[in-house]
């Protein structure tokens, strides 16, 4: 049996937005891009959440999907549950992993419970209780034990029926972590699952116990943050410490962007300019699991709107899928790169520039995987001073050697990085 224990060391995820991924924004019409994404190297599919919209409260004409009125069926908007299987089984065919947003929060204002068992939901003013500033979606008690029970087996349904191989738990620390406790062991019994939740484990270490992969948030704010007000690296780095500190019972997913970041605070551009490449490199290269979003590999240069229909713009060129293809692959395939595994060794490399550039080698026995990014705004002439370097590696996006015995220097552009294999 392929365990999760298995391959969520090599994975990276590519978060898909049924609505805004084609004109059509259905299942169907996903289905058919599958092939290019297999191609880029992406291995786990993430669908953001498939299950109908509550209408009552909605926001814009389409509402979000995050504010849902059923758990056990399909958006009529992306198509049929039969759809949604067929896709399943089709990503399965072609190699891939499929997993579900799950938003175990809260619901919708008219969900299915508000009329069969209102009891289920906490209470505010003689009313159902609004989630903490989002006035479309009421909050669940977690208190009661029979919604407990029917949350499982919601979760369950989609398992044992359509077959997905796991959850990205929405706002999973909102969410009271005995109920995770209780649930995972409990869905596990069909088949191993994979599961990501949406919280910090910085700011939340007991959900961390629970959870295959947890966010970055604070990386994200505090990168975009260095970025913007020019913070100097250490910051980064003493932040990177920290997660590393955790230990690797579980993994941190890095991104540059995702659904919440491109409609809400702007795309990844916007976010990290000039360094936007070379964090795109960190995040497919440290200690963890790559998260890309829908259109990264266009690159999209749209905030996305949530609420309308607003279709990614794709073009027959995806100008940015042969440089994620290259990172990707060389994630899933050098053992220097396996996210959660204590045989992997990464070290900080000194060199001549350390407030510039941000320089590091990953090892595993004798794999080794070289990354050097220019996190600066400016052209950097520098060497790496730094014995954890040595010998011949190959430049994993050109193919060309170099012999790091006869010299370490360097001269990177603005926007510049390397990778190296060995």
């Amino acid at each position: 049996m392929d365990l999760p224990q298995e391959w969520k060391h090599t994975t990276n995820i590519y978060e898909v937005n049924v609505r805004q991924y084609t004109k059509e924004g259905t299942f169907k019409a996903f289905e058919k891009e599958m092939p290019r994404l297999k191609n880029m190297g992406v291995k786990t599919l993430w669908f953001m959440p498939v299950t109908p919209i509550a209408q009552q409260n909605k926001k814009g004409s389409l509402g979000s999907p995050y504010a849902a009125s059923d758990y056990t069926s399909i958006n009529p908007e992306f198509g049929t549950m039969d759809d949604f299987k067929h896709m399943v089984n089709e990503a399965h065919r072609l190699g891939f992993k499929v997993i579900i947003d799950w938003v175990a929060n809260h619901t919708g204002w008219d969900h299915i419970w508000t009329k069969t068992n209102p009891e289920f939901y906490l209470r505010e003013n003689g009313t159902f209780k609004m989630a903490s500033g989002m006035d479309d979606i009421i909050e669940l008690d977690y208190q009661n034990k029979e919604m407990r029970q029917k949350m499982i087996e919601a979760m369950k349904f989609w398992v044992k029926e359509t077959g997905v191989d796991g959850f990205r738990c929405d706002l999973a620390s909102w969410v009271t972590v005995d109920f995770w406790e209780e649930a995972r062991p409990e869905l596990e019994k069909i088949k191993p699952l994979f599961f990501i939740g949406e919280f910090d484990e910085l700011e939340n270490p007991e959900h961390g116990k629970i959870f295959d992969a947890s966010y970055s948030w604070k990386w994200m704010h505090k990168s975009a943050d260095f970025y913007k007000n020019n913070m100097p690296i250490r910051e980064l780095i003493d932040l990177l410490r920290k997660y590393s500190q955790i230990g690797d019972s579980s993994m941190r997913a890095w991104f540059t962007t995702n659904h919440d970041e491109n409609s809400w605070n702007g795309t990844e551009f916007e976010k990290y300019g000039d360094i936007t490449k070379p964090m795109a490199v960190f995040s497919a290269t440290w200690n963890g699991i790559p998260l890309l979003y829908s259109g990264q590999e266009l690159p999209n240069l749209k905030r996305l709107e949530f609420f309308e229909k607003d279709p990614i713009e794709w073009t027959n060129n995806c100008a940015m899928a042969d440089f994620y293809k290259t990172l990707l692959n060389l994630k899933s395939s050098n053992p220097a790169l396996r996210g959660g595994d204590q045989n992997v060794v990464t070290y900080l490399l000194n060199t001549t520039a350390n407030d510039k550039i941000f320089a590091y080698i990953r090892k595993n026995k004798w794999n080794e995987v070289l990354v050097i990014l220019n996190f600066s705004k400016e052209e950097v002439e520098f060497s790496i001073e730094d014995e954890n370097v040595s010998g011949v590696f190959k430049n994993v996006f050109d193919s060309t050697k170099r012999d790091f015995n006869n010299g370490k220097d360097f001269m990177f552009k603005v926007s510049d990085f390397a990778v190296f294999e060995k």
